[in-house]
């Protein structure tokens, strides 16, 4: 078996995707057909609307993309087919799937916001039907849009505390890093982290490796998104490898925005070989143009991994997960027998 093929079979754990940002072009264009003159409807078109230029047009092209999301029906919609796609052309078994409820929730947008407690109930049910249809496990992050400022910052640490859903697991902070500085949602995720949800949030992916040092000192992280910058300081990759703070990597989505020039000057190497604890993940897999078996290829290819090496780094995953002992391990037992073909 070639690796591609090895790895289109291999059982996976996603820890960094976004909830809005896996929207194939088959979803958008059917929420743009619902919603017209937003996003454009033409598949060609619909990929030229997705070519970035850099971060600051990628929250551009996300935002249009979050605006089509107008009711509790495109919610539900929207999850149950991204579980879907990621259950049956991904073989993902888990995902931590990262929403941003205060870009569709009311009082935000008095036009087109919903409740929180139909966005709850909308991607319950679809959680509920995937696990049932799919097999898959879906877990709820709700990250903060940090450009949105402390009025984000209050209501989503409200929907996580006073509207929460069994399955919310943690707690996030995304967006632009340039201009938001992590210290000031110190007492978000204080409040978030007392009622027992995991600090995740985004950092150093287009800042520095202070960044980083804010989000895991001030914000209590326990996993890093992105953490690309951390390579440029010895001493947080040592931290990061003796906490075992693990780093998700979305190799893609860096080269996309700009965050890193190429791929083979991305950072993976370096955190490998500095101990840290990597897990490989798609972000925003289709407006990247990408998918968690390409980067598992990527990522193959840049840490020269044969099947074994490919198999540890979805065991990697699914250890650093929020999944309980139960899922993980009925997950892990499963990559075993198939690394064993």
């Amino acid at each position: 078996m070639d690796l591609s093929s090895f790895i289109a079979g291999l059982p996976k754990a996603e820890l960094h995707v976004h909830h809005v940002g896996s929207a194939s072009p088959a979803i958008v264009s059917e929420l743009a057909m619902r919603h017209p003159g937003v996003v454009p409807v033409d598949p060609d078109e619909l990929r030229r609307f997705f070519e970035f230029r850099d971060f600051a047009h990628f929250v551009d092209v996300y935002l249009a993309v979050v605006s089509l999301i107008r009711t509790d029906e495109d919610v539900r919609y929207l999850t149950y087919e991204v579980a879907r796609e990621l259950a049956t052309t991904q073989s993902v078994r888990y995902a931590e799937l990262t929403c941003t409820p205060y870009t569709s929730v009311l009082p935000h947008d008095p036009e087109q916001g919903i409740p929180i407690e139909a966005y709850t109930e909308a991607i319950e049910d679809a959680r509920i039907a995937a696990e049932r249809d799919f097999g898959i496990v879906l877990r709820w992050i709700y990250d903060i849009p940090g450009e949105s400022g402390m009025p984000a910052a209050d209501a989503t640490l409200s929907f996580a505390t006073n509207d929460r859903v069994e399955a919310l697991v943690g707690f996030g902070l995304g967006g632009p890093e340039i201009g938001v500085a992590r210290p000031q949602f110190k007492q978000h995720f204080d409040a978030a982290r007392r009622v027992g949800l995991h600090s995740v949030p985004h950092a150093g992916e287009t800042t520095g490796p202070e960044t980083v040092w804010d989000a895991l000192r001030v914000l209590g992280a326990e996993r890093i998104g992105h953490g690309t910058s951390a390579a440029q300081d010895p001493k947080l990759l040592a931290h990061l490898a003796q906490r075992g703070i693990p780093l998700e990597v979305c190799p893609s989505s860096n080269l996309a925005t700009r965050a890193v020039a190429s791929l083979e000057e991305h950072p993976i190497r370096a955190f490998r070989d500095a101990g840290v604890t990597i897990t490989v993940n798609s972000d925003d897999p289709s407006m990247f143009g990408t998918s968690l078996n390409a980067e598992y290829e990527i990522a193959g290819r840049l840490l020269d991994l044969d099947a074994a090496g490919l198999s540890d780094l979805a065991r990697a995953a699914v250890r650093a997960s929020f999944a309980d002992a139960e899922v993980k391990g009925a997950l892990l037992d499963e990559i075993e027998t198939y690394s064993g073909i």
